[in-house]
């Protein structure tokens, strides 16, 4: 060996010893600097022989320990007026933890291995052991925290954390050591829990021929019992379906056309020469009143097959039925709408609604029975009370016939209804100050509407030109799903009792059934919509 070099190299040791108090073996430092193949005479006294021999592969890394092997390296490398020894133009010490002898720069190597391994640490624990690390700190800095601040302090293996203020863990800060490309908001967000993504079928678990199936836009021939009994309108009779039963039985219609499922017939209308035009049930699901050409309006017992009563006062068809309890309010082609308590004679309990300039397409009860929402074909949307026969409130903003009109059971006062072709959009309205809320455009011409009973939810059925079925979440009012199969408009829609399905019906003469809604009831109390 070169003996300026293993004289400087025994300075060396001598000045760390007398730094740090602790003696380091000559034979030590000689073995990492030379061959594996060449015998050395130790310094010591005693004349033993050492023979150095390959280390054995040690698979535990404790990173830890590389950021005190850093110090001392960096310790050796400094002289004692402060100079480095590489001011001669040496190459520096080198170092090596690997059994195959690669020898790397030790400043470099023992960094790249510390922040790695770090962050590789972290990254372990947190998929192996679920340790939940979210920041790795900067073993630079780490180092120094723990650094004392003078030689004659030093403890080995027991440091004391100096006093720093902790800043605000808030989420935004990266640690410069992540593996990660995802931003800190976004790995915020992973790691926060997450309610399991609803998933909707977009097949109809239920297809149901309906022959003659009207295809006006201005008609309401289906609509579905608290009691689980479907009544639909089909030419000149209207027939109900159980849906309590898988039975299936084969009825007549018409002369050879058959409606194959649980069904029996009402009523026919033909030999009074009239058509069905509207169906609706009343609340407590016994009674079905149904709405003809000629302006009648007929109550049915379902159980019995019986007609109850004909009320009589339109002078052209009856389009749209609500029921109110005992009440019972029609409208009609003639522009009027006609309110009448079925218990009491007609004539005394009349009341008669004036305010849309033409046809009445859309008739809806508030779910606290206080308020009536009317559209009509001249785009207006008219709200009444039971007080006056002039309408509370009238909005205008549809530009096209408004038929969609739902109440929502979760807000008081929250009104949303939908408009035509010419129109497309659904809007939302605070009935409680007379305000409009949202609005949003559909694409389509809005046939129905019907809110969830579950979830702040609603769904939308829709006319030229998609033929689509549109669930949406509100307020944010972002679509959850997107329905299709019908072929023509799709003009009638219906909830089943439980609130978890619905029925859709179209001028392609198909009922399809539908599962939308979730099974879980909200937990949130009802609540009044914001001023």
């Amino acid at each position: 060996m070169d003996q300026d070099y293993e004289s400087r190299l025994l300075r060396q040791i001598n000045i760390q010893n007398d730094n740090s108090g602790s003696p380091v073996r000559v034979t030590e430092v000689m073995r990492s600097l030379t061959p594996t193949n060449s015998p050395l005479s130790s310094p010591s006294k005693h004349g033993d022989r050492f023979i150095p021999s390959r280390a054995g592969a040690n698979w535990s890394v404790n990173f830890h320990r590389i950021n005190e092997n850093e110090k001392s390296q960096n310790q050796n490398r400094k002289t004692k007026d402060g100079t480095s020894d590489n001011s001669k133009g040496d190459v520096g010490p080198r170092v090596s933890d690997r059994s195959d002898g690669v020898l790397t720069p030790a400043s470099s190597r023992l960094s790249l291995c510390a922040a790695d391994g770090l962050a590789y640490s972290a990254l372990l624990k947190n998929e192996l052991l679920g340790a939940g690390i979210e920041k790795v700190q900067d073993p630079q800095t780490e180092d120094r925290r723990l650094q004392p601040s003078t030689p004659e302090k030093r403890r080995l293996f027991s440091y004391s954390l100096s006093a720093k203020r902790s800043l605000p863990d808030d989420g935004n800060s990266v640690s410069p050591y992540s593996l990660s490309p995802v931003s800190s908001n976004s790995q915020k967000l992973l790691r926060s829990p997450r309610k399991p993504t609803r998933k909707i079928s977009k097949i109809p678990f239920k297809v149901l021929d309906a022959p003659e199936l009207q295809d006006d836009f201005y008609l309401n021939l289906v609509d579905w019992s608290s009691l689980n009994v479907l009544s639909v309108g089909l030419g000149t009779c209207v027939y109900l379906w159980s849906a309590c039963t898988s039975q299936v039985c084969v009825y007549l219609i018409n002369a050879g056309v058959c409606l194959v499922a649980q069904v029996t017939r009402l009523c026919d209308l033909s030999v009074e020469g009239d058509s069905v035009t509207s169906v609706g049930w009343s609340e407590r699901g016994n009674l079905v009143a149904v709405g003809t050409h000629k302006g009648l309006v007929q109550i049915w017992d379902a159980a019995a097959g019986k007609k109850l009563s004909v009320l009589e006062g339109h002078t052209a068809r009856v389009g749209a039925l609500a029921w109110n309890v005992d009440q019972l309010s029609s409208g009609s082609r003639d522009r009027l709408i006609l309110q009448r308590d079925i218990r009491a004679p007609p004539l005394q309990s009349e009341r008669r609604l004036q305010g849309h300039r033409q046809e009445v397409c859309g008739l809806k009860w508030s779910t606290d029975h206080q308020l009536l929402a009317s559209g009509g074909n001249d785009n207006k949307l008219l709200v009444w009370n039971h007080s006056s026969v002039l309408p509370m409130q009238q909005y205008t903003e549809h530009l096209a016939a408004v038929k969609a009109i739902a109440w929502s059971p979760h807000q008081h006062g929250l009104l949303a209804s939908g408009g035509g072709t010419a129109d497309r959009c659904i809007r939302f309205w605070n009935t409680l100050t007379g305000q409009p809320l949202q609005c949003t455009d559909t694409g389509s011409q809005v046939c129905n509407l019907a809110w969830s009973k579950h979830t702040n939810e609603l769904v939308s059925t829709h006319g030229y030109s998609q033929n689509q079925i549109l669930v949406w979440k509100y307020p944010s009012l972002t679509q959850v799903a997107k329905l299709t199969g019908h072929s023509y408009r799709v003009l009638y829609l219906a909830m089943s009792p439980d609130g978890e399905a619905i029925v859709t019906g179209a001028g392609d003469e198909t009922l399809r059934f539908w599962n939308v809604f979730s099974k879980m009831r909200s937990t949130k109390v009802k609540r009044r919509i914001k001023h």
